[in-house]
């Protein structure tokens, strides 16, 4: 992956492949049709519910097969942004076409609008290009690691000012909460950090490709690294060093190799003396041994404004491990609800996680659009937030439950703006 497609996707990492869990979601109806198998938004569309006149767009970085199945009758405008971004992305859009079909399974009456993208100066264009197409629900299943989570990164920003703009923005929480590490930089053994009782942190078995982003507060002008080492037989051998990142709201380096299999740990160096200094560790490919789940969530979930989504196991009747928890930076809760992520549409078994959640939540936003038209960006997330159904789990983890698609249709036909 070159440098230029800085965006990784929350839900295609090893975290959520390894889940493997089959999905039969469609299911052919006596008159021919195809009904979405979810029960909440079943009963939702007998009552006339499904996004009839609503526009709902799309943003996803590996592209879409718009002329998928399941989504071509609704698509209603597609476009790429970028030196190296096309639509279909040569065949490689497997994400993007899920979410879509996601979204469309759930909102059958909703037109959609896709857009993909191959850096953040295509994200902001990308997203623009929604806004001037004047949907009135946005869902962005992507993840941008090395912000500064706090709502002042440039893709936070946008996606707060969509909601100012009458728009519902629905981001997925992300799917770090076992491949996460954040503290302070306080206790030091020989300029390597201390994670608990050593300063080696070992990586879980995962895939071949290793990424790792390290970011720190600006309180101090010292420099900080993160390297990658393999543990042999004959001690621990530095396969790559962290490399500045200098495009983004906060300082970070990152590591995106591949690696052959092997037993790999992380350690992060910087000053001799302690400094004080936040330090964040995440990876999207692997988990952590010491890990510490409380304030991974990604942006633009962690934006000001939007509806973000955690991944619910509906088979389990659980929050994903792996899902994402609050806080943000600043101190919000910044877990609105969790969503199933699995059993709407028919995709492929790996799409699980907070990238599939997103859109389901984006497809409840949807109906409850067209359920009371009157309702701002602010009124359609409360009405989708007090009519989610209770789950074990803190707010942090779980926000305010997961959503009810029925439920949520029923109170915004009496709700006001």
């Amino acid at each position: 992956m070159t440098d230029r497609r800085v965006v990784l996707i929350a839900a295609v990492g090893v975290l959520a492949l390894t889940v493997g869990i089959g999905l039969i979601a469609l299911q052919a109806g006596g008159d021919g049709e195809r009904r979405v198998q979810d029960e909440r938004f079943a009963r939702a569309h007998a009552a006339g519910y499904t996004g009839e006149g609503i526009r709902v767009g799309i943003v996803d970085v590996t592209g879409f097969d718009e002329d998928s199945p399941g989504v071509a009758e609704q698509v209603v405008a597609a476009r790429a942004f970028g030196a190296d971004a096309t639509v279909g992305n040569g065949g490689s859009d497997g994400h993007g076409t899920a979410a879509a079909r996601i979204v469309a399974r759930a909102a059958p009456g909703a037109n959609l609008s896709l857009a993909t993208f191959d850096s953040p100066s295509g994200y902001r264009a990308a997203v623009s290009w929604l806004l001037d197409r004047d949907v009135d629900v946005i869902v962005a299943p992507v993840a941008f690691y090395g912000k500064a989570g706090n709502g002042t990164a440039a893709v936070e920003r946008l996606a707060t000012r969509a909601t100012r703009e009458g728009v519902v923005f629905v981001a997925p929480a992300g799917n770090l909460a076992r491949s996460h590490w954040s503290g302070r930089y306080d206790e030091v053994k020989n300029g390597r950090l201390v994670f608990g009782d050593r300063t080696r942190n070992f990586l879980r078995p995962g895939g071949r490709r290793v990424s790792l982003w390290l970011s720190w507060s600006e309180t101090t002008s010292a420099d900080y690294d993160v390297a990658l080492y393999r543990l042999g037989e004959d001690g621990s051998e530095l396969v790559a060093r962290s490399r500045p990142y200098r495009r983004d709201d906060v300082p970070n380096e990152r590591i995106d190799v591949t690696v052959p299999e092997g037993t790999y740990f992380v350690t992060v160096e910087g000053p001799a003396s302690p400094t004080g200094a936040r330090i964040e560790l995440a990876s999207p490919t692997h988990e952590f041994q010491r890990a510490r789940d409380g304030g991974t969530l990604v942006a633009p979930g962690t934006a000001e404004g939007v509806l973000t989504v955690g991944a619910f196991d509906r088979g389990r009747g659980r929050v994903r491990p792996f899902s994402s928890r609050g806080p943000t930076v600043d101190g919000r809760i910044g877990l609105d609800v969790v969503a199933p992520d699995t059993g709407v549409a028919d995709v492929p078994d790996g799409f699980v996680g907070s990238s599939a959640a997103a859109p389901y939540a984006a497809a409840t936003a949807a109906l409850v659009r067209q359920a009371n038209p009157d309702l701002g960006p602010a009124a359609v997330e409360s009405v989708v937030e007090r009519t989610a159904r209770p789950v074990n789990g803190s707010v942090f983890a779980a926000g305010d439950g997961r959503v009810d698609p029925w439920a949520a249709v029923r109170a915004a036909r009496n709700a006001t703006g």
